[in-house]
């Protein structure tokens, strides 16, 4: 299921990032956002006992802006 053309896996346009609360899940989200995805929602904390671990949802346009009246 990827990209035929490029020969790259098809891009999700919803993802949910989760992990520990390290330079690790930084970069994961960071290299998303380098790739063309925005974040989406506030991040989520959590204490598991031992570490903190976070999440964050990130999508991906798809070039079609939406416009909400508010």
């Amino acid at each position: 299921m990827g990209d035929q053309e490029s020969g790259r896996p098809a891009r999700l346009r919803y993802r949910l990032l989760t992990g520990p609360d390290d330079a690790d899940f930084c970069r994961r989200v960071s290299d998303l956002l380098a790739d063309g995805y925005r974040l989406h929602g506030s991040p989520a904390a959590t204490f598991d006992g031992q570490r903190v671990i976070v999440a964050q949802a990130v999508v991906l346009d798809d070039g079609n802006p939406v416009v909400v009246p508010v």
